[in-house]
């Protein structure tokens, strides 16, 4: 097994039902934060952190995805014709040359677990990345999954991101139990989705970004179906606890649930602030409203 992680996956197939009607022809991970799509910070992301593949697992009406990662001959001949270079320096190096996307249908909506089981074929026997755009996570110095790439280098095992949720929020997440090893990188002894706040061995929350070895694969095949019927990723891990160590991350940084109507807003206003081109008119517009 190779010990560099250098593939990541991005499960993009959910239909984004929250966000409704914006989501019926429009994958959810092509919302903007401002002007980039979640799903692009989602790959800078990835780049930061050294990975070379990028496997997409989506579903129906997200020809959008690898149109957004693609070559767009038209625009970039109208944008070169009016010389307009750094628009068309944007559009044409959001992938570097040296990085391949691989883009995997799932057939079924099945659950977080049967997606990355989906990419099964082209993970090989390699540790990978699992990257959920919808949690945005701001940190330009030093990337959510660049921190955890570099914990996996040195403990060679699968890295969970963590964040303290408030108690009365536990019912909103994979939550684990763990025993210190660093102030920020913990040993799991459980994970259980979802708890209620009484039940909850934690306030330790799972947030989408995951560092795998490859026994998750195995781990997937012979978890069965859990709640809702579908592959539960949770369920996986817990299983792999019983096989091998597990650690989790307590990242550096800003998370931003953008899988929620506020949480989007949020993160729209907070990176708007932080544009170069609007920071000083949108600040001195927001200081304006009365509320």
């Amino acid at each position: 097994m190779s010990q560099f992680v250098r593939k990541a996956v991005f499960p993009v197939a959910g239909l984004g039902t929250r966000f409704l009607p914006a989501t019926k022809a429009n994958p959810k991970e092509m919302l903007p934060i401002v002007d980039k799509p979640l799903i692009q910070y989602a790959v800078e992301e990835a780049l930061d952190a050294g990975i070379k593949d990028l496997i997409f697992v989506t579903g129906r009406n997200k020809r959008s995805i690898p149109d957004h990662f693609d070559k767009a001959y038209e625009l970039e001949n109208e944008l070169e014709k009016k010389q307009k270079i750094k628009m068309l320096d944007m559009v044409r190096n959001i992938v570097p040359d040296d990085v391949t996307c691989i883009y995997i249908r799932q057939a079924e909506a099945l659950g977080l677990g049967h997606a990355v089981l989906c990419a099964k074929a082209a993970l090989g026997n390699e540790p990978f990345a699992v990257i959920l755009a919808d949690d945005l996570i701001d940190n330009p110095a030093r990337g959510c999954l660049r921190q955890m790439v570099e914990a996996f280098e040195e403990y060679h095992r699968s890295i969970i991101a963590v964040e303290t949720v408030p108690r009365d929020e536990t019912y909103r997440y994979g939550i684990v139990s763990a025993t210190d090893v660093t102030d920020r990188v913990k040993k799991m002894t459980g994970i259980v989705e979802k708890p209620k706040p009484e039940e909850a061995p934690t306030n330790l929350a799972v947030v989408g970004r995951y560092v795998f070895t490859p026994g998750i694969l195995k781990q997937l095949q012979d978890t069965g179906r859990g709640a809702g019927g579908e592959i539960q990723l949770t369920d996986a891990i817990a299983g792999m606890l019983d096989k091998e160590d597990v650690y989790s991350l307590e990242f550096d940084g800003q998370r931003y649930d953008c899988g929620s109507k506020l949480g989007y807003l949020q993160a729209n206003v907070e990176f708007g602030l932080k544009h170069p081109e609007l920071s000083e008119r949108f600040s001195a517009w927001l200081g304006s409203l009365k509320f």
